[in-house]
């Protein structure tokens, strides 16, 4: 059976600083993420065992099934999300990323603030995204609530900013607006543009 694995990051801890200290992204990859990792492979296991046993009850697997997707997605999230940051990362993308946002989302800085609203406004824990909606072929902004999925509508996310507590809270205690502020500074354009191109073609 295949396992989930936590990816490396491609740089090292210290590497973000100062916009996200060494301690807290090492706690978020290694500690977090981690986690996450091995709670989609223990929740996979679980439902193998019970399917195996032919134990499959409607309350058994429901709750199952629910823990096995908030720790995928949650893996999703998070990988996408170290990919998405980079040391060398801000400013603003150009190329078919840069003409689709200003198509879909007023430009740039329309984008900028929508993303950085969702993202500190979004209740409780969660993630402010920039994804690609294949159904209208258009860039959207969404929040996602803890890890789940919005599946409604099929998006693909494309940068994602972790509004979770433990992204920020040792460094920029409850002011989720300053730390989206430095995670501004360093998007991967690269990467998201990257991301766009497989998706929609570009």
């Amino acid at each position: 059976m295949g396992t989930y694995a936590l990816p490396d990051l491609p740089y090292d801890y210290s590497a973000l600083a100062p916009a996200i200290t060494p301690e807290i992204l090492e706690l978020h990859h290694a500690k977090h993420h981690a986690a996450y990792v091995k709670g989609a492979n223990d929740t996979l296991e679980q439902i193998a065992e019970i399917r195996d046993q032919d134990q499959i009850t409607p309350t058994g697997l429901v709750g199952l099934e629910k823990t096995f997707a908030f720790n995928v997605s949650g893996h999703v999230l998070h990988s996408i999300f170290w990919q998405n940051l980079s040391p060398d990362g801000g400013d603003r993308p150009g190329g078919t990323l840069g003409a689709a946002i200003d198509e879909h989302l007023g430009g740039f800085e329309a984008f900028k603030k929508q993303l950085t609203v969702a993202t500190t406004s979004v209740q409780g824990s969660g993630w402010g995204v920039l994804a690609w909606e294949p159904l209208g072929k258009r860039l959207i902004v969404e929040q996602v609530y803890d890890h789940h999925g919005n599946v409604g509508h099929g998006s693909t996310p494309l940068l994602v900013f972790d509004a979770w507590e433990h992204a920020y809270y040792l460094q920029y205690k409850n002011v989720r607006p300053d730390y989206v502020t430095k995670l501004w500074d360093l998007v991967n354009w690269e990467d998201v543009a990257a991301r766009y191109a497989a998706v929609a073609g570009a």
